[in-house]
Order: structure tokens, then C-alpha cells, then sequence
């Protein structure tokens, strides 16, 4: 026999997770879903294989009550939180909330319109709401107690709302009436208890009503009368009536056949009843003669006590022939269907669907192909399971206490056995094949723990128990098509541990029996008067589990302490001591002849092992708590855990299948690969950064990027391959950005990109990237450090432009001048073109006065333009001057009359009034320079209207240190028309290339000061503004133009290695250069004078040499600090 190959890796190929957990649930109108409550969520769950399709997570809000549309397109959802959701299938979201009863709402239905919503609430009230709406259009009360159940009239044409109510009562209520005291149409109150459950006939005209009175009450709905009842003798939980043309109709019809009484087919109604006594029946309205019975229970009921009796709780007819479900107490569903025999037809349990396991203890494979797995479950039976579907085929019911632990085997002749422990003391014999127990053994005074059958000749087992003893029981005399189960003799028992006995195994030739105990030690046993061969010490606490090796002279031990150890079976010598795990080890198990094992533990881990290399190959999580049950094929090698979580996961060895799927993806890669060369060699770069990011080659993707950043028009290349990316793509990306910022020389790459991203990528989509907090978190500092460096960096660049410029080291830039005189031209061009407009008006007015002496065209067109001005305002029909006094009197087209006298004298003394006082301001302004009171000095060159004077001012200030405040203070003293000559200054200035520089601050600190509401008060600042703007925006494109430059001429400098990267050094220290040179000049000299003071025996420099000291030594300062002296 060829060795196995090791295992490498295990993949859970099938779950089973609890799907429900009791409460509201509602089938769909196809039979083909269930949507159940679990918890706070809701299971959309497959019928066929109790599958969950899909979850809708819960809001911390316990469900009451489900309900479904018509077309099951819509779930409608209510809890304790008294909020009413709908939720879209498709989608799964919430569409629409809204707040409903006072209490919780405890039934649903919806109008076969799909357009209203009736709930009953505990509140006692009856509401009715528009689905699209989300507004309540009917509110009936009356009853007397909780309403649990509601229904619609199945036909859409009658209005009709039917609810029944802890009160004893059932209600009908017309939706149509507009009286209230007609709302409702008949109280029904035949019960004497709770109404649990209402149903309506095929045809709408029969009501049933079943409560926990034990009856069923049958309704005619055409006059409200009660036509019968019908008396169950059990507690009532649904009633529902058989529909004609399924596969029930039929059995109820061959069941009638046989039945005595007299049929009377207009009046009979056929119906099914469930309660607590857990059976089917089927019930006749006529005569109350109950046509079917089952003959007992497929539930287990808990005990005879009326009060902790487990029976149905709901049930419901699906669809077509797909039978009827019924769910229990104990979260299981339950699918009845009618299977038809030769002689008869008869109910059967098609499928059992479990909603909810509970803690597993132990489980084990059945059957020589392990198609079934029995479980051990915090429950008095054991389940059967169908590895494939994950259904539960059938169920093993006898124990009175919970069962602990189990085990199977195939017997002599093919059967399929199962040996169970229970906490009633008692290990009870299974026949799997027939589904019954065969045999019973007592004697055990504690928990039975442990079991094991033997190994090769299946004649016996063994038990061990929370009474410290070991058993051997013979299975001789046995038979195994026993229909009553038979008493087990036990062979030999001895007292095997000071504690309770958790684990027993027997080794394959059946010769050795192995213990593990509470008292921290394993025994080793001689089969079959179990005489004692070793005790294997070593463990810190319990041991758990127990197993021999397949292969070879040793046992294998789980134990409290979190290590598994191989010991000897020879000495009890410890061989190997495995350690992983982080909490207690609860079982362990051979696999690969024993050249391996697997293992599972507290920590709800289960672990791969290499026996030869102590090496744990493989670890799985997916339990969320302790790992209690561990079950290995024999011959498939499959591996099923199961543990507190109530969580039975299947695994598979995908070794192989991991090996080719490696294979192929390797294949794909070198195919990829291959591909993205070709796409560059193409220049196809958007194809070329797709295919970078599904290989997941960040370096490869910083190429293209870099690549296309240094290319023309690259920009619509990135922003194409950036749209085609995936949401796990852009996580990748913002991760390579991530990492490219914190590199000097890869840091301008990434800010582009990030750019384009940002562009293109809307804050919706940014925020469900997933762990794009962090990624962000990432990107900030290092990005917030290159933005201060560049802000540094253009700063500097504008000094230099400016100190340049004034130093006449660089000519004004041409472009600029050039600019200039074309803007100039435009300006001449329009004035001319108004003109002409205006001449066209003038000939028109000359047409229409053909009396008037026409002048030459010469003089006409200087006329003109002498003109221009007054025609602005109207033309001059009029015109008289005084024969003495020389007045002169004009009138126009505008009805207006002028005066106008002779000013000359007064002028000329006004001018020369106007000429000394000017003589003596500018004086005063001469002084005020002297002296350094610029201030005053701004404000008297503006009241002389010196824009020359005003500007050497400004530009002097501007040289200074500290002039901000005094240019602040000049401006603060402007008035409203003062500040309207400084716009026209600056906007005169701003077209002067070498004068540009001191508008800009200039307006800068103007805007600062001047609130808006200000500034639009001032005359003409319109005009002025657009005159400011196109130059500003001139000058602001030729230094956007310089910065960029000079970013350029930094990244080649740093990439040719000519300068050391400037980041490198401001990664580690983020300090201001330009503030600490003056701060560290002086603190340098007062170092310089304390060295003298401790210092005296050096002979001190003159003052005048040291000044000269200093002075050389601040430029060595401004280069870098001085570490040495």
C-alpha cells in the first residue's frame, strides 16, 4: 500500500450555523424560501437544504412579527422597538420605516393587492397602512386583550379584515366603512381562551378559529354563524384548512372513504390541527370526526407534564405538492408530505430542517461511505445529518437526559451501529438502519462521558464515567433487528482514576484499552479483564481526549494545559509534546496513517499538524467558541468540528486541488505578465496599469504613473485607468500611495495621482473603500510636510523674482510688455470703434435737418470729436450770449437750461491759492519722510494726488522690516475717495512689470483690512476692479509658471542626484529654516561671550574686530548651524 501524501491544507467546505431561533417567520408564496427570525437578524433561508441564501442584519431589535408581499419582493419586519421596516429582497436594505403601535406588534398580513398592511398589536388595536405611504389609512379597536392573529379576505374585491385576540374573541372589520359603528361587521366569540390561530376556506366562505380552549370553531362568513366545533382535547397552536388538487386533498379524500359517517359534500370542510401534543391531524367539519392521527410523535416531547410539554408551534400548507410545515418548539421545521403505497397513501416526515443545534458535544461519521453524521447536542436525542444536503435525516430518540458523548461502527453483517452516553446514567445501543435502539445498559453511578466500540471484532465497548470506574460491555446475544431493546451485560469494570474518567479509546487490534481523567493522568488498560499496563504523567491539568495511533506503539493525549502530547505505550515515556494552542486542547485525532493530526481546542482553533516535524502546518477559525466535538473519516479523511456555537463545519483536504489552482494561477500570471509587457511595449497605458493592479506589482504601477506624468496630455490616460479600477482596487492604490509619499523621490508621482483620484472618485464612493480611515490617516502628515515644503519653496521664489527685478539684474519680462501694448491696442481699437457709432448717430440727426448748413468733412470730423463729450449728455439745440455781461445761456435736447459765467479771474486765483497751499503740503511731506513718519507721509502724498510719491512710499515700506503695520495704519486713515484714487494707482501700477510687485501687497493688505461691504461702496470700484483683474491674473499664471519650474528643476536635481533630497532631511526634523537664523545668530554670540567670561586668561578681540567676526559669521549661520567651534 502506496504511503499517503501529507496534508498541506483543509478548506471548510459545508456549514451548518443557526438559522433560527424561534418567533415570527413566514414562507414564501412559492414555497421556495423561508424567511426566519434568528436572533435580532433575519435568515432568508433555502427550503430544499437549510441553507441561508442571505441575512438581513438587525438594528439590537427582538423580532415579533414578519410578513411577506404578494409578489415576494418585499419582507415586512416589527419588533419590541415598535418600528415597522420594509425591506427590498433583491437588495436587501431597508426602503422604508416607520413607527407603529404603542407595543409591540405581535401579527402581520398584507392585502393580496400588496398595498396595505394590517398589523395586530398587544396594544390592543387593530391598524391598517399604505405600503408606498407609510401613513396608517384604517385604525379599528375593540378588543378586550392582545391581538395575535389578523388576516385578509383572500379576494382582493372583498374588504374584509378578520382578527383574533387573547380577549377570546375573533373580529371582522369592513376596510370600506366610513361610520365608525360599522367598522366592525360580527364579534365571534364562541372560545372561552386565547385564539391562536385563524384560517379561511378555499373558497372565502368558511372561517376556521382554533385557540387553547381546545377546540376549533367553523365560521359561516355569510351570515356570522357558527356551524360547528369541533373538540381536539390538546392545547391549539395553527389550524389549517386542506386545499383542493394537491396531494393532501387526496389522501383526505381516500381517508373519507373509510370513514362512517354520512357524507354531505356541500358542507364539509376538511382541516389540519397542531398543538402540544406534537402529531398531525386532520379533521372533517361535519360530524367532528377526526379522519387521521399519527400514531405518534416525530418530536420529542420533553416529559408528561402539561406545563413542559414540547409540541408545534405554527404551521403552514406550501404550495403544489410540496407538503405541509410545521415548526416545533425547539426551532425545527418540519415537512410533512403524503407519500402514496400500493395499498395506501400515508403521512410521512420528508424533512427536517434545525434551526438551532445548541451546544454540541460529540459527533461521529456513519456508514461505510460517511454520508451521515451523528450529533451529540445539548438535547436528550441524536441527530442524524446528511453530509451532502446538511439536512437532518432522522433522529434518535430514547435518552431522558442530555447525551454526551457517542460513537459507531459497521458491524459483522452491515449494520450500522451507534453506542450513546448520557447524563441519565444509561449508554443505549442504536440500530442506525432501522432507526431504533437495540439495546440498554445500566450500572454507571454517574454521567456516562465517554464511549468507544472496538475496533476490529465489534463485539464489545466501552464506557467511561463521571464515577471514576471503566466498563467493558458485550454486545454477544445482541440482536441487531430487535425491535425491543435488550439489557447489556457488562464483561469487566474496574476503578480506573481518582476523577471523573473524560475520554476512552480502544486500539486496533483491540487489545488495549486507553482512559483519560480530571486527575490529570492517562491509563493504559489490558483488554479484556482490564488489567493495568502504564500510566502516562506529564499534564499540568485534565485530560480531555484520548487516542491510540493508527501505526504505531503509542497514544496520543489532549489536555487542559493547551499541549498535546505522543507518549510510549511501552514505558509511558512523553515522545513529543505539541504546543499552539492558546487555550485548552478538547480533542485531537489521527489523520495520514498517522503521520499526522488535527486538532481543536478552547480557543475555538482547529490545527494541522506534522507528527515527524512537531511543525503545525495549517490553523482555521472559524468557530467563535470552544470547540468541543471533533469527528475524522476513515476513509475520506473528512474532518467535522462542532462546539458551543452551535456551528457544525465540514472539512475537506484541498491539497491537491490548492496545488493545481496554484498551477493555474501561476500559468495566468506568466500569461498576465506577458500581456502587461506587450500593453506598454504598445503604449497602452491604461490597459497597462489595469492589468499592473489585478497582478498586484505596486512597482510595476509607479512606473506607468511616473511614465505617463512625464508625457504630454498624460492626464486623460490616468484619469481612464483610474475610472476602470475596482473598489478592492482603489484600496490597493491608496496603499502604494501610501507608501510612495513617505519616499523623496517618489512622493511628486504620488500627489498627482492622488490628485486625479480625488477628481474623479466622489466622496460617496471614497468613504466605502474599505480601511480608507487609516489609508488616509497614512497619506496626511507626509503630504501636509511636502505642502509646507513647497510653500517655502514658492515664497522663496517670489523674494527672488522680486530682488531680482529690483536690482535691474533681469529685464521685465517681454512677454509682459508685449501683453501690455496688446492690450493697450484693444483699448485704442474700441474707443475708435465707439466713435464711429457716434458719427453714425451724428449723420442721422444731420438727415433729419437738411435746412441746417452742412460743414466740409474736414471740419465735420473734428467737430466730432470735440463733441463726443456733450453729445453724451444730449444735444444742444440753443444757445444765447449777453451783449454786457457776456453770460451765456444754453438749452437741449435733454430740457435742460445752463448759465454759464466768466471764471477766468477767480480761476487764476484759486490756482494760485491752490499752488502755495500745495507748496506748503509738500513741505510737510518732505518732513514727515525725513523724519520716518510714513505714515503721514501716505496719507498727505494722497491728499497732493502724488501717485509717484505714493508708490516710492510704498515700495520703501515694503524694503523694511515691520512694515506691514505701518502700511495698515496709512491705509486704516484712507477715506472713501482716497481709497478710490489707490485702486486707480494700483490699477495703473499693476499693468508695470516692475512696479506689479508693490500693487500686489499693496492690494493685498487693502483687501485685508477693507470688508467687503466697504469696498462696494466705493465710487467706480467696478470699473477699477476689472482693470485690476486681467493683469492679476497675468501675473499670478507667470509665477504659477516659475513655481512649476522651479518644482521641475527640483525633482531633475534630486533625481541626477546634483542635491541631496530635501525631503530626506525634513522627514526627520520639521523645522523653520528662515525663523531660527536670527534666533540662532544671537544665541551663538551670547555663547560667544559667556566662553570669554569663564574664560579670562584668553586675550579678548578688540570690539571692532569682533564685529567683523560676526558679520562673516552670520552668513556661515545662514548656510547650516555651526556644531563645532
Amino acid at each position: 500500500m502506496a504511503p499517503h501524501s501529507l496534508k498541506k491544507n483543509y478548506k471548510c467546505s459545508r456549514s451548518l450555523k443557526q438559522f433560527y431561533s424561534g418567533g415570527p417567520f413566514i414562507v414564501s408564496s412559492d414555497g421556495s424560501f423561508i424567511a426566519c427570525a434568528c436572533g435580532d437578524a433575519i435568515n432568508i433561508v433555502d427550503a430544499l437544504d437549510s441553507s441561508v441564501k442571505s441575512t438581513i442584519e438587525g438594528e439590537s431589535d427582538t423580532l415579533t412579527a414578519l410578513a411577506l408581499s404578494p409578489d415576494d419582493k418585499l419582507l415586512f419586519s416589527a419588533g419590541h422597538s415598535r418600528q415597522i421596516r420594509v425591506w427590498d429582497l433583491e437588495t436587501l436594505k431597508c426602503i422604508r420605516t416607520w413607527k407603529g403601535h404603542e407595543g409591540p406588534v405581535m401579527g402581520m398580513a398584507v392585502h393580496a393587492s400588496g398595498g396595505l398592511l394590517a398589523t395586530a398589536g398587544s396594544d390592543r388595536k387593530v391598524l391598517v397602512w399604505d405600503v408606498d405611504g407609510g401613513f396608517c389609512t384604517h385604525y379599528f379597536k375593540g378588543h378586550k386583550g392582545v391581538v395575535s392573529s389578523i388576516l385578509f379576505h383572500p379576494d382582493a374585491d372583498k374588504n374584509i379584515l378578520i382578527s383574533g385576540s387573547d380577549d377570546a374573541t375573533v373580529r371582522v372589520w369592513d376596510l370600506l366603512a366610513k361610520n365608525t359603528e360599522k367598522k366592525c361587521l360580527a364579534i365571534l366569540d364562541k372560545h372561552f381562551s386565547a385564539v391562536t390561530s385563524i384560517a379561511l376556506s378555499e373558497d372565502g366562505c368558511t372561517l376556521l378559529t382554533a385557540g387553547r380552549d381546545k377546540v376549533v370553531n367553523v365560521w359561516d362568513l355569510h351570515d356570522y354563524s357558527c356551524k360547528t366545533t369541533v373538540a381536539t382535547y390538546e392545547v391549539l397552536e395553527a389550524v389549517t384548512p386542506v386545499s383542493s388538487g394537491t396531494p393532501f386533498a387526496s389522501f383526505v379524500a381516500s381517508l373519507d372513504k373509510k370513514s362512517k359517517k354520512k357524507k354531505t359534500p356541500s358542507q364539509e370542510t376538511h382541516f389540519i390541527t397542531l398543538g402540544e401534543r406534537g402529531v398531525v391531524r386532520i379533521w372533517k367539519s361535519e360530524g367532528s370526526v377526526c379522519l387521521y392521527e399519527q400514531k405518534s410523535s416525530d418530536i420529542t416531547v420533553g416529559s408528561d407534564d402539561e406545563e413542559s410539554k414540547r409540541g408545534f408551534t405554527a404551521a403552514a400548507m406550501l404550495p403544489s405538492d410540496r407538503g405541509l410545515l410545521c415548526v416545533t418548539a425547539d426551532q425545527q421545521f418540519f415537512i410533512y408530505s403524503v407519500v402514496e403505497n400500493v395499498e395506501e397513501s400515508e403521512l410521512v416526515l420528508s424533512k427536517r430542517l434545525v434551526g438551532y443545534n445548541e451546544e454540541i458535544s460529540d459527533m461521529k461519521f456513519l456508514g461505510d461511505e460517511e454520508q451521515f453524521l451523528a450529533v451529540a447536542t445539548n438535547l436528550e436525542e441524536v441527530r442524524v445529518y446528511d453530509v451532502a444536503t446538511m439536512s437532518c435525516s432522522y433522529v434518535l430518540a430514547g435518552h431522558k437526559e442530555v447525551v454526551l458523548s457517542l460513537d459507531t461502527c459497521v458491524s459483522s453483517s452491515g449494520n450500522v451501529l451507534i453506542v450513546t452516553g448520557s447524563k441519565d446514567k444509561t449508554v443505549r445501543l442504536w440500530n442506525a438502519t432501522s432507526q431504533s435502539c437495540i439495546g440498554v445498559g445500566t450500572g454507571h453511578n454517574g454521567d456516562i462521558l465517554a464511549v468507544a466500540f472496538a475496533k476490529k471484532s465489534f463485539n464489545f465497548f466501552v464506557s467511561g464515567s463521571g464515577d471514576r470506574t471503566l466498563k467493558v460491555w458485550s454486545l454477544d446475544g445482541i440482536s441487531e433487528d430487535s425491535e425491543e431493546p435488550t439489557n447489556l451485560k457488562t464483561r469487566s469494570v474496574v476503578a480506573a482514576h481518582d476523577k471523573d474518567i473524560n475520554s476512552v479509546a480502544v486500539a486496533r487490534n483491540d487489545s488495549l484499552v486507553c482512559t483519560g481523567s480530571e486527575d490529570r493522568t492517562a491509563s493504559i488498560w489490558r483488554l479484556p479483564d482490564l488489567v493495568h499496563v502504564v500510566t502516562l504523567k506529564g499534564h499540568k491539568r485534565r485530560i480531555f481526549s484520548v487516542e491510540f495511533s493508527p501505526v504505531d506503539q503509542c497514544v496520543m493525549t489532549a489536555s487542559g494545559d493547551k499541549t498535546v502530547k505522543i507518549w510510549a505505550i511501552s514505558d509511558g515515556s512523553c515522545l513529543k509534546t505539541f504546543e499552539g494552542h492558546t487555550s485548552s486542547v478538547l480533542r485531537a485525532s489521527f489523520i495520514t496513517d498517522g503521520t499526522q493530526f488535527v486538532s481543536c481546542g478552547a480557543d475555538g482553533l482547529l490545527k494541522l499538524w506534522n507528527v515527524n516535524t512537531s511543525e503545525c502546518i495549517a490553523t482555521y477559525d472559524q468557530h467563535e467558541d470552544k470547540v468541543w466535538a471533533l469527528a475524522v473519516g476513515k476513509k475520506t479523511e473528512m474532518v467535522a468540528t462542532g462546539g458551543g456555537d452551535a456551528v457544525i463545519n465540514l472539512w475537506h483536504d484541498s491539497t491537491a486541488s490548492d496545488k493545481e489552482d496554484e498551477f493555474r494561477k501561476e500559468e495566468e500570471t506568466i500569461l498576465r505578465g506577458q500581456e502587461l509587457e506587450n500593453a506598454v511595449l504598445d503604449a497602452e497605458y491604461t490597459k497597462a496599469i489595469r492589468l499592473a493592479f489585478e497582478l498586484r506589482r505596486p512597482h510595476k504601477v509607479y512606473e506607468l504613473f511616473a511614465g505617463l506624468c512625464k508625457k504630454r496630455e498624460s492626464d486623460d490616460q490616468i484619469v481612464k485607468a483610474l475610472q476602470g479600477l475596482e473598489k478592492e482596487e482603489f484600496r490597493l492604490l491608496f496603499e502604494y500611495l501610501r507608501e510612495w509619499n513617505t519616499k523623496p523621490n517618489r512622493c511628486h508621482i504620488a500627489q498627482f495621482v492622488l490628485y486625479q483620484t480625488f477628481n474623479i472618485l466622489p466622496p460617496t464612493e471614497i468613504v466605502q473603500v474599505k480601511g480608507i480611515g487609516e489609508l488616509l490617516e497614512g497619506l496626511i502628515p507626509y503630504s501636509q510636510r511636502h505642502f509646507n515644503r513647497m510653500d517655502r519653496f514658492v515664497r522663496s521664489s517670489f523674494l527672488l523674482d522680486y530682488t531680482l527685478g529690483e536690482m535691474s539684474v533681469i529685464d521685465p519680462e517681454t512677454e509682459t510688455e508685449t501683453e501690455y501694448r496688446k492690450d493697450k491696442k484693444m483699448e485704442e481699437v474700441k474707443v475708435i470703434a465707439s466713435v464711429s457709432a457716434m458719427e453714425q448717430d451724428s449723420e442721422g440727426i444731420d438727415q433729419k435737418t437738411p435746412s441746417r448748413k452742412r460743414k466740409s468733412q474736414k471740419s465735420k470730423d473734428k467737430s466730432n470729436k470735440k463733441r463726443l463729450v456733450a453729445e453724451a449728455q444730449g444735444n444742444v439745440w440753443a444757445l444765447a450770449v449777453g451783449k454786457k455781461t457776456e453770460m451765456v445761456a444754453t438749452g437741449g435736447g435733454d430740457a435742460v437750461i445752463n448759465l454759464w459765467h466768466d471764471s477766468t479771474a477767480s480761476d487764476k486765483e484759486d490756482e494760485f491759492r491752490k499752488e502755495e497751499e500745495t507748496i506748503l503740503r509738500g513741505q510737510e511731506l518732505e518732513n514727515a519722510v525725513l523724519d520716518a513718519e510714513y505714515t503721514k507721509a501716505i496719507r498727505l502724498a494722497f491728499e497732493l494726488r502724488r501717485p509717484h510719491k505714493v508708490y516710492e512710499l510704498f515700495a520703501g515700506l515694503c524694503k523694511k522690516r515691520e512694515s506691514d503695520d505701518q502700511i495698515v495704519k496709512a491705509l486704516q486713515g484712507l477715506e472713501k475717495e482716497e481709497f478710490r484714487l489707490l485702486f486707480e494707482y494700483l490699477r495703473e501700477w499693476n499693468t508695470k512689470p516692475n512696479r506689479c510687485h508693490i500693487a500686489q501687497f499693496v492690494l493685498y493688505q487693502t483687501f485685508n483690512i477693507l470688508p467687503p461691504t466697504e469696498i462696494v461702496q466705493v465710487k467706480g470700484i467696478g470699473e477699477l476692479l476689472e482693470g485690476l483683474i486681467p493683469y492679476s491674473q497675468r501675473h499670478f499664471n507667470r509665477m504659477d509658471r516659475f513655481v512649476r519650474s522651479s518644482f521641475l528643476l527640483d525633482y531633475t536635481l534630486g533625481e541626477m542626484s546634483v542635491i541631496y533630497p530635501e525631503t530626506e532631511t525634513e522627514h526627520r526634523k520639521d523645522k523653520k529654516i528662515e525663523e531660527e537664523v536670527i534666533p540662532s545668530v544671537s544665541a551663538m554670540e551670547q555663547d560667544s561671550e559667556g566662553v570669554d567670561q569663564k574664560t579670562p586668561s584668553r586675550k579678548r578681540k578688540s570690539q571692532k574686530s569682533k564685529d567683523k567676526s560676526n558679520k562673516k559669521r552670520h552668513v556661515a549661520e545662514a548656510q547650516g548651524k555651526v556644531i563645532a567651534v
